[in-house]
């Protein structure tokens, strides 16, 4: 079997889900891999065969999208180009985790595809929503990618084409501890602004991975680091808790360690703000901007009283079996699907 797998490369969670999944995926045949985006720290180890600059979210200076950097940064012409250009008549099995061009590729050639992913359980009006729905943002949800089957990803099986996250096999194995330090991302603030409301809670130490940081650097109470996937994993294993912003992976991954979690949506990113009206049934504070009561919430959260949460979170390969169970239901996959993930 011939698998195309498009990947968004907008901020990290997807390729970190890439990297976990791929092993599943090669046991059923030849995986070659589209990835889209240019605003990820990871550095990839995929192996990339098709590459595009594709959308990408850009931030302002004061943690919200950056919507008029974003509308000059389109591409509508080229980006049509490319999903022309795309050869997907010769894959099998086209699999998007939230990708456009591949999705826009997919309905010019009417094509099947699986959009697998966090974003395609929003297609289900059980998944929560903030108390304002935000109008453009259900659009985006709905329409920026969709696939002919859709399988979702979230805290928990919300329907019944939902199961619950790819969890890093790293943080699986692990033996959580907690070292009293806090590990840190907002990748929308910058590092200044994280200073200012952190650095006068002298009593805890932040560990901030940050875009801005080419190598580590300690100022008081607070350090630095680059964004690196292994340094962030050995940092949250062995945490007090995780202040982050409100997407899908470092929560979920935090929920599964018994981390006590504290959320930043993106302003303006209604999906996260959608996380975080999820994330509030296992009562994780949710804060908007960075301002004077930060320090308040912040210290009050350090000390409160870690909860036990109510978790069941399937392997990865329970996971993984469960979607090509359900592709193989579906009849999408040009060729038979003969063997489970062993």
């Amino acid at each position: 079997m011939r698998i195309f797998y498009a990947v968004q490369a907008t901020g990290n969670g997807h390729i970190a889900r890439a990297l976990e999944i791929l092993p599943y995926l090669q046991q059923y045949g030849e995986v070659d891999i589209f990835l889209s985006g240019n605003n990820s720290q990871l550095g990839s180890c995929l192996p990339v065969l098709y590459q595009s600059k594709g959308l990408s979210l850009l931030y302002d200076n004061k943690g919200g999208l950056d919507y008029w950097r974003i509308f000059k940064s389109l591409r509508p012409i080229g980006m049509f180009r490319e999903a022309w250009k795309l050869p997907l008549k010769s894959y099998d099995l086209i699999l998007n985790d939230f990708e456009s061009i591949t999705s826009l590729a997919c309905k010019m050639r009417r094509l099947n595809s699986v959009h697998f992913g966090h974003q395609a359980s929003f297609r289900s009006t059980a998944v929560p929503r903030p108390d304002h729905k935000d109008v453009l943002g259900e659009w985006v949800l709905r329409n920026y990618c969709s696939g002919t089957l859709n399988l979702g990803l979230h805290f928990k099986a919300y329907d019944n084409y939902i199961n619950t996250p790819i969890i890093k096999e790293r943080i699986r194995n692990a033996a959580p501890t907690n070292r009293g330090h806090v590990t840190v991302y907002l990748p929308q603030f910058p590092n200044k602004e994280i200073l200012t409301y952190f650095k006068s809670l002298t009593y805890i130490h932040f560990e901030v991975f940050s875009r801005e940081n080419k190598t580590i650097e300690r100022i008081d109470n607070i350090t630095f680091y680059p964004v690196d996937n292994e340094i962030f994993t050995e940092s949250m294993i062995h945490c007090c808790g995780v202040i982050t912003g409100g997407g899908f992976e470092t929560p979920a991954e935090a929920m599964y360690m018994g981390k006590k979690i504290m959320v930043f949506p993106i302003r303006g990113q209604y999906e996260q703000w959608c996380n975080a009206a999820a994330l509030k049934e296992w009562n994780v504070p949710v804060l908007e901007n960075l301002n004077t009561r930060t320090g308040v919430a912040i210290h009050r959260w350090y000390y409160q009283e870690d909860e036990k949460l109510n978790l069941h979170f399937l392997s990865n390969k329970e996971i993984m079996n469960w979607l090509f169970e359900k592709v193989e239901q579906s009849k999408l996959a040009s060729s038979p699907i003969v063997n489970a993930i062993s």
